[in-house]
């Protein structure tokens, strides 16, 4: 019987929980709505199903959203609103400065700060 499925399964859930509880950690400074609204913003990047393209490199949005949570994680204390985390997280490369992008299912693709401001507007628009 192979486990490897089931390991790099169990690899990624417990991935993602260490990945929580760090950000959660690393949140102190965010007050309670910012910190709620960036978990909603990385959680829609996880779940979308589109495609993360940082430096010309296509990810999955699950490794988009990992991607996401090491760059707020080592940001600090200069992320203090959703807006600092959509302007300097997720929208380019810290290194090359290049946009980040997400491409669809249909082949489209979007800026990534865009998009996530986008889903701002939408989530506060429902509140």
């Amino acid at each position: 019987m192979n486990c490897a499925p089931h390991r790099r399964s169990m690899h990624r859930i417990l991935t993602s929980c260490f990945l929580l509880l760090l950000t959660t950690a690393i949140a102190f400074g965010l007050d309670s709505h910012a910190k709620a609204e960036i978990d909603e913003l990385i959680s829609y990047v996880r779940n979308s199903g589109a495609r993360f393209i940082r430096n010309g490199q296509e990810y999955s949005a699950a490794e988009g959203a990992d991607h996401l949570h090491d760059k707020l994680n080592k940001a600090g204390d200069r992320v203090k609103t959703t807006e600092d985390f959509i302007t300097g997280i997720a929208s380019t490369s810290y290194l090359s400065g290049k946009p980040y992008y997400v491409k669809f299912a249909d082949g489209h693709t979007l800026a990534t700060g865009d998009w996530l401001r986008t889903h701002l507007a939408e989530m506060r628009k429902g509140k």
